[in-house]
């Protein structure tokens, strides 16, 4: 963690404090209200990584990791439709595409809110959504069966898999349109907050204009691996608020429990972070599986540890602690891909 805070980490942790944790469970039952993004839109959060020219706050990586725990420790909800954001701004701010110029002060200022729809394409040999070049852009058919964020963001950024293992990321609107139809929003056991929807694409298509990258499809492999198998800030985040929770009970064991997982916490934090930061991300892998379901042991833990302190009131949906187990069981699966698939079962396996 940062010794001394970057602005943008108080910012996140007053927002924390104030506006996001204080409401957690009523967002969890009835949803992510628009206030809660205006205040990240005018918080400057938005734009953590993108460069300055632009408008935003090009924070080192390690600021990135820490607002990222700050906010997904207060409000996981909240959290997972605004991290959809950041994905869009990096990708814009390394591409050099008429797009950029279109999008990129806009996403990094706050003024839009992004949305992704490219997590199938890890899904491969399965190809659920195929793009196909056609009068001058790019047709997009099939299903993307997990959008987060409809009806609150502005814009996202899909992906589909031409015939050649080519994979196509471009920007629509976050909208119904031709070619676009939305499922209701789908019922979750943690995160239905979040409006998640499937959407059907039939036909979409998009102008050449539109499109921030084009990839080979084990070249998106390579570079997306080093990012699903670091450790989530968000799942040392939650971990975190089920310490303070247990901390807050008044029996003793309660307190030593806690006391000592914070201590294994630090030090997953400390050395996942490090790789996190490290300059060559595809070194070490099996050291950062190893600490990816390291994180996921800590924080079932103190889940469960603060579901059983709190007795019988945990089954109340209004207990923080059972919010907090249901997000943590989210956390479990978000992103994730075959490998830290396998992993995390051969973890499980060995208990």
């Amino acid at each position: 963690m940062t010794t001394a805070p970057h602005p943008l980490v108080r910012r996140a942790r007053q927002l924390a404090d104030e506006v996001f944790a204080p409401h957690a469970e009523r967002v969890d039952q009835e949803g992510v209200p628009a206030g809660h993004l205006d205040v990240l839109k005018r918080s400057g959060l938005l734009g953590l990584s993108a460069p300055v020219e632009h408008g935003g706050a090009d924070a080192p990586p390690a600021v990135t990791l820490e607002v990222a725990e700050i906010l997904a420790g207060a409000c996981c909800s909240t959290w997972f439709v605004q991290t959809q954001h950041h994905t869009p701004v990096r990708m814009l701010a390394g591409s050099r595409r008429p797009v950029r110029d279109r999008l990129l002060r806009p996403l990094a200022s706050g003024e839009l809110l992004a949305g992704i729809a490219f997590a199938h394409v890890r899904a491969f040999p399965r190809v659920p959504v195929r793009a196909r070049a056609e009068r001058g852009g790019w047709r997009f058919d099939g299903v993307v069966p997990w959008y987060t964020g409809w009806g609150l963001n502005d814009v996202m950024l899909l992906a589909g898999v031409t015939d050649a293992d080519e994979v196509v990321f471009a920007f629509t609107e976050a909208r119904e349109q031709p070619g676009v139809r939305a499922s209701a929003p789908m019922r979750l056991a943690a995160l239905t907050a979040a409006q998640t929807v499937s959407l059907e694409l039939d036909g979409l298509w998009l102008d050449e204009e539109a499109v921030v990258l084009r990839t080979p499809r084990e070249e998106f492999a390579r570079t997306d691996l080093p990012r699903n198998t670091n450790a989530s800030p968000a799942v040392l985040g939650l971990t975190c608020a089920a310490l303070a929770l247990l901390e807050e009970f008044p029996d003793p064991e309660a307190k030593e429990t806690a006391r000592s997982l914070r201590a294994a916490v630090d030090e997953v934090r400390r050395r996942a972070y490090g790789l996190a930061v490290h300059p060559v991300p595809h070194e070490r892998v099996e050291e950062r599986l190893f600490l990816k379901t390291r994180a996921y042991d800590l924080m079932r833990a103190a889940t469960t540890a603060a579901v059983v302190a709190g007795g019988g009131r945990s089954l109340a949906l209004t207990s923080r602690a059972q919010r907090l187990a249901r997000e943590g069981m989210f956390l479990l699966v978000q992103g994730q891909t075959a490998e830290v698939r396998r992993a995390h079962l051969g973890t499980l396996a060995a208990c």
